[in-house]
């Protein structure tokens, strides 16, 4: 009967997992908790709320929620060989208690719904969360399909991390964080720390939107990005320090050869930021601090981009925009060592609006730094 129930549930969920990417105070009043706690090679799961069942194997538990309820999953403990499979018919909360989940054959943790999903880091508490050195084959869903599995942490909708605690991920396969849709940031210190061996620090089909809090990414691998982007960038707050240390690649799609460079943020589209503080270092061979397809318009904040690479299968470029840069506010640097300081639509200088501060204008190959 249990197993029964599973699998209605599962169909369910995901036959009602659409796409939902707002929230309100309203989703935080009157909900369920489920509370997994991890020990060793085992796990103990708390009272099932209604229309909520959970199945484990050793440590790997699976959730299949169809509660109409906000439901809150609360995880502590510590585990060397385990993880969290959620499939869920609504936007929910993962709430890492000071939770330590190390999953060597895939995700630790992976959220197969397109819905919000909200990960609250409580004041106080420090979370781990790591990824294998090679992934298992995916196991399948209840429509016998194989589940994706692109990152230590993984999640199908949206993602909003909130909370005043902090969260370190560590990527030794693929990416470290990763959204088939955006990735809000809002508040707490995450740190996310990828392996020669993995890929991108963050990964976002849909955008990447930092509002609050304290990021950390260090990328080692060839060719990675600290945050990858497929849609729109937006900083307005907190403070991103992304380190790349990774060489250029050649890959062969389709017959053709194509070089890859590491970069702080890759994105594709228009980026913009207005506040907070953004530092990037890229040290490898041809490696950028952003480059973007879109625009570029820095309104505010700080930004200090820094390529210190050597130049050889890539040119190591402080700030490239296919489009066009635009600066009117706030404190810009860009420097390159081997490289232009800027590529500005293969321009060496960004278009300035408003009156920057005369004392502290420099425009140079190599170097940028205007303050307004």
């Amino acid at each position: 009967m249990r197993k029964l129930l599973l699998s209605i549930l599962a169909i369910a969920g995901l036959a009602a997992c659409q796409n939902d990417d707002s929230y309100s105070i309203d989703d935080f009043v009157g909900n369920d908790t489920l509370t997994i706690s991890y020990n060793g090679s085992t796990a103990t799961v708390g009272a099932l709320p209604y229309f909520v069942s959970v199945s484990t194997e050793g440590a790997h538990v699976t959730v299949n929620s169809f509660t109409s309820k906000y439901l809150v999953v609360s995880l502590s403990g510590t585990t060397t060989d385990g993880s969290l499979l959620v499939f869920s018919n609504k936007k929910y909360e993962i709430m890492l208690n000071g939770v330590t989940i190390n999953n060597p054959k895939g995700p630790a943790i992976n959220n197969q719904c397109g819905k919000s999903l909200h990960i609250t880091l409580p004041a106080g508490t420090t979370s781990t969360l790591t990824d294998g050195n090679s992934y298992a084959d995916a196991p399948l869903n209840a429509s016998g399909e194989a589940i994706q599995q692109k990152a230590a942490l993984f999640s199908e909708g949206q993602i909003h991390f909130m909370g005043q605690g902090t969260l370190n991920v560590e990527g030794n396969s693929r990416n470290g964080i990763a959204s088939d849709d955006y990735i809000n940031f809002e508040g707490g210190t995450i740190n996310v720390n990828v392996s020669a061996s993995g890929t991108n620090g963050v990964k976002a089909n849909d955008g990447v939107f930092i509002f609050d809090g304290k990021l950390t990414i260090d990328v080692k691998a060839d060719g990675a990005r600290g945050i990858k982007n497929d849609a729109r960038m937006e900083i307005s707050g907190g403070t991103t320090t992304i380190t790349t240390s990774g060489n250029s690649k050649i890959e062969t799609v389709d017959g053709i050869a194509d070089t890859t460079s590491c970069a702080g943020i890759r994105c594709d589209s228009l980026m913009t930021m207005t506040a907070g503080t953004l530092s990037i270092v890229s040290t490898g061979e041809g490696g950028k601090g952003i480059n973007a397809d879109g625009a570029i318009e820095f309104k505010g904040g700080k930004l200090d981009v820094q390529a210190l690479g050597s130049e050889e299968l890539s040119k190591p470029k402080g700030v490239k925009s296919l489009t066009g840069i635009t600066l009117s506010g706030g404190t810009f640097h860009a420097l390159s060592r081997k490289s232009k300081a800027i590529d500005n639509a293969e321009n060496e200088k960004p278009n300035i609006n408003g009156t920057p501060v005369s004392s502290t204008l420099k425009l140079t190959k190599r170097e940028v730094y205007v303050e307004f």
